[in-house]
């Protein structure tokens, strides 16, 4: 799989927006972002000049570096999303939400996906009692998503789950933080994901 090794910062600054891709960074001071409003690069402070497609493109970017998903399995999930009835769009997003690695940030075990995605591969994650090490896996709605008993002193999630609050629990997901488990009551409608997502702009992307 593909690794990038440079600074992720560098990410949110390109998109212009808050990934989330840092942990507790991410709602510091310290935050790039906040520090530099403006892309990396000798020409971030110019003025670009955005077509059609470039604003489809950097919506699309933008959603995969949340996700932390790469262009073939992104191209994927549209195809699948594709496929499935309802709106294209949502149906993408919802794919995405319900992949084990964001489930796992989104209950509090870990600060941001990353972090989730090395428990998951570590082999830290149990799915319905079961080990799950595949960070792609589908979780549906009644799956009970938990850490191992020994995993449970893990000092970065005892961190995390410590400003879990901050960060907030969808009301689609039941966290019980003292048995580090959580149940997933629903997969999420479109209200309940972020409103700074144009997914339409990503189905036009790939329809071209």
């Amino acid at each position: 799989m593909a690794r990038y090794r440079e600074s992720v910062c560098r990410f949110c600054r390109r998109e212009m927006t808050k990934l989330f891709l840092k942990g507790d960074r991410c709602y510091s001071d310290k935050c790039s972002v906040e520090r530099r409003n403006y892309p990396p690069g000798q020409h971030g402070q110019g003025r670009p000049k955005h077509t059609d497609y470039g604003i489809q493109l950097r919506e699309k970017q933008k959603v995969k570096r949340i996700y932390g998903v790469l262009e073939k399995q992104f191209r994927n999930y549209v195809g699948l999303a594709e496929r499935q009835k309802g709106v294209t769009g949502e149906n993408l997003l919802v794919l995405l939400e319900s992949r084990l690695d964001n489930m796992v940030y989104r209950m509090g075990f870990a600060s941001s996906r990353a972090e989730a995605r090395q428990l998951v591969t570590h082999g830290h994650i149990l799915v319905n009692g079961r080990k799950v090490d595949i960070v792609s896996f589908r979780i549906k709605p009644g799956n009970v998503i938990e850490l191992r008993e020994k995993s449970r002193t893990i000092p970065s999630v005892e961190e995390s789950l410590k400003t879990v609050t901050r960060r907030g629990v969808p009301e689609w997901l039941d966290v019980d933080v003292a048995n580090f488990k959580g149940v997933v009551k629903a997969l999420p409608t479109r209200e309940e994901l972020p409103p700074t997502i144009r997914e339409q702009l990503i189905v036009e992307f790939y329809s071209r």
